[in-house]
């Protein structure tokens, strides 16, 4: 049986994905939607409140901007955690390397991402797609970091690590803090065997960069974490098209320059493994800010 634990802002898609799930879950659950409609409480603070108020030993937490296509995929859940008991979290897209550069769930550069989303963009208006990466045709990947759109724990690993609502007051970086979190106990794996449409792909924007500065600034020295292998020159590259990207972000979103550069100092793998590309980066922030002036 399964806590389904929404925190809805548009109280339609609250109906409408209530009815999907209904639908589609195909085992007892209890659906719990929490009213966020004005923004003033953080995801973390509704996610602690729906553990608290959960009566099942499985959490589900979604957006609820979504559709579950795959049938009975509340029982594929009950016995995933079933039969794997050092299991803490599951996701349907996440990553076997997070970076040391400031960055979501996964970096760029470098494809370490493992996913099956059917992916909309309302933003963009551009075209349904279904963005399946499994290169290995594996059933789960342990990973380091989930996406925050689906993801299910047991009900007791919530209540041994709430989610950190001090930190992260607005709505992002949640899902990476949490996956890290669980990660030091439990593993962390995604799923290919559920799949659902999510009508909108994520925000980045400038409240997203200084959440994933905090994020960074809690867990630098467990980063860059990884759960499979990684060719020294690919980490090389997924570093360093990550870290300059985030660069151009921080400039636009008016981050103070000498927290970019903290950023880089908590960057110890760049001073070990690749001391002049950290030279490198350290002019470039201070050129980046120049000439945005």
């Amino acid at each position: 049986m399964i806590s389904v634990i929404i925190s809805s802002v548009v109280p339609h898609m609250l109906a409408s994905v209530s009815e999907n799930i209904a639908a589609t879950i195909g085992v007892p659950y209890e659906l719990i939607g929490i009213d966020n409609g004005t923004g003033a409480r953080g995801i973390c603070e509704i996610y602690n409140q729906g553990t608290r108020q959960a009566k099942y030993d499985i959490l589900c937490f979604v957006h609820e901007d979504v559709a579950f296509k795959t049938a009975y995929w509340g029982q594929h859940v009950i016995n995933t955690f079933a039969t794997e008991p050092d299991l803490g979290l599951l996701g349907i897209a996440g990553s076997s390397y997070k970076n040391a550069a400031p960055s979501g769930w996964h970096g760029i550069g470098f494809f370490t991402d493992h996913v099956n989303i059917l992916q909309g963009y309302k933003q963009t208006n551009a075209e349904l797609k279904h963005y399946c990466r499994n290169p290995h045709n594996d059933q789960f990947t342990e990973v380091v970091s989930i996406d925050g759109v689906w993801f299910c724990t047991p009900r007791k690993v919530a209540q041994q690590i709430p989610f950190d609502q001090k930190t992260f007051t607005g709505f992002h970086a949640y899902d990476v803090d949490f996956s890290l979190a669980v990660r030091q106990h439990y593993k962390v794996k995604v799923t290919y065997d559920v799949l659902l449409h999510h009508f909108s792909e994520g925000t980045y924007d400038d409240k997203w960069v200084f959440e994933i500065l905090k994020l960074h600034n809690k867990w630098y020295k467990h980063l860059p974490a990884q759960s499979a292998p990684i060719d020294p020159d690919d980490q090389f590259t997924a570093e360093s098209k990550t870290f300059f990207l985030f660069i151009s972000q921080a400039v636009a979103a008016k981050v103070p320059m000498r927290l970019v550069y903290q950023a880089l100092w908590h960057c110890t793998v760049y001073r070990k493994k690749w001391p002049k590309f950290f030279f490198k980066l350290s002019k470039h922030i201070y050129r980046s800010y120049r000439a945005a002036r």
